[in-house]
């Protein structure tokens, strides 16, 4: 784990609120997330933006984290529901704002061999 003050904000590109740091609170994140557009399955077939599907989590990569989050580090890949999400937008760049409770596994380099990475 890093000291919460090491990955508790964040500096928009573009800046935001007169382009000043954005410090996220207590156990919240930020991610981003790829493009929501069309999709290629494992065998190669190409799924439209408009298929509907089921209950499918979503993975994204963390922004930045509160200084109460434990178990995650800016740059680790999370999985996560769309459905609990809120969207904000900084510096012209879209983000999803989640509480760490709604994430439902970590992926990262820096996970012990052997480690699923869920956070229970």
């Amino acid at each position: 784990m890093t000291s919460a003050s090491s990955n508790a904000s964040f500096a928009p590109q573009n800046g935001t609120a007169a382009g000043l740091p954005i410090k996220m609170l207590n156990d919240r994140i930020l991610v981003s997330i790829g493009e929501e557009g069309e999709r290629r399955s494992s065998g190669g077939i190409l799924i439209p933006a408009t298929a509907q599907v089921g209950k499918r989590l979503t993975w994204a990569e963390i922004v930045a984290a509160g200084p109460n989050v434990r178990n995650m580090e800016p740059g680790d890949q999370v999985l996560f529901n769309p459905e609990d999400r809120y969207e904000v937008e900084v510096g012209g760049i879209d983000y999803i704002i989640l509480r760490e409770r709604d994430i439902h596994a970590v992926a990262a380099e820096r996970l012990e061999e052997g480690s699923t990475g869920l956070y229970l």
